[in-house]
């Protein structure tokens, strides 16, 4: 795996050898989010060696790189995710490349299922902490030490730091922003109204099928995280009505304005951690 990781990190530095510090994963119907990069490099995911190609509707699997104004950013539009017949290894593959290419805080987004009836569609949720209920874990195997300990503490994937600046900016922007638990489970089936029901028990605050294997890895190898879902719907259950992925990408995109407000907001004070 590490000569993969190896040969991965290297496309990268061949195209962009001054590849930036900060990486923002887009989730789903979000890829148009900080649209308005000053786009010097495009990556596509299926270019880099032993990265496959995204399937999933919303997501382009693509790597923008440019400047958001003082400030050199990556912007991936989509990833990769489990249920896509992928082992975990795989979907993170191509941002622990890119942490080994330069890169050292990720923010990563996601479109979420909302388990408290009273956040409404299309508003944002700042992550706490998550339940990872995918039945496997990006660390699986032999441990590589050049990255991280065999055994990496998690008692803060989500930097308190970077959420702190989230929340400062959520303010100045007049930004409604809520903050909780994510769990993330394997997909790509919906979850059942009973299974909804245990999460609430368990702390659970959203549902989604991504962004915890991705906070795993990046903290085995000392990257700073921070996590923002989009409650793009109710939950089973929670709300009335069936799911389905048309209503997802439909309430991601009426979030975008206030999101690329917030995130915009948010680099420019991130970047001056880079200098």
């Amino acid at each position: 795996m590490l000569s993969k990781l190896s040969e991965a990190r290297d496309f990268l530095l061949s195209h962009c050898p001054d590849f930036p510090k900060i990486v923002v994963v887009m989730g789903s119907g979000m890829g148009s989010v900080l649209s308005g990069i000053a786009v010097e490099k495009e990556i596509l995911f299926k270019d880099i060696p032993h990265v496959p190609p995204v399937s999933v509707e919303g997501h382009t699997g693509k790597i923008r790189v440019g400047m958001l104004g003082k400030h050199r950013v990556a912007v991936c539009q989509g990833r990769l995710h489990f249920y896509e017949g992928l082992s975990l290894s795989t979907v993170v593959l191509p941002f622990r490349a890119m942490a080994m290419a330069g890169a050292e805080t990720f923010i990563l987004t996601n479109a979420a299922g909302g388990i408290h009836p009273d956040w409404p569609p299309s508003s944002l949720m700042l992550i706490r902490d998550h339940l990872c209920l995918m039945g496997s874990n990006p660390l699986i195997g032999p441990n590589l030490a050049e990255l991280g300990p065999r055994f990496p503490d998690m008692t803060e994937v989500y930097s308190e730091p970077l959420r702190s600046i989230f929340r400062s900016a959520a303010k100045r922007l007049a930004i409604p922003l809520y903050e909780g638990v994510y769990v993330a489970i394997h997909g790509p089936s919906y979850e059942t109204p009973a299974e909804i029901r245990m999460y609430r028990l368990l702390g659970g605050d959203a549902v989604g099928m991504s962004t915890a294997p991705e906070a795993i890895a990046l903290r085995h190898m000392g990257k700073r995280v921070v996590g923002i879902s989009c409650i793009t719907n109710l939950a089973a259950g929670v709300g009335s009505g069936t799911l389905n992925h048309s209503e997802v990408l439909d309430s991601a995109e009426q979030a975008h304005g206030r999101l690329n407000a917030l995130l915009t907001e948010v680099i420019g004070r991130m970047g001056e951690l880079h200098g």
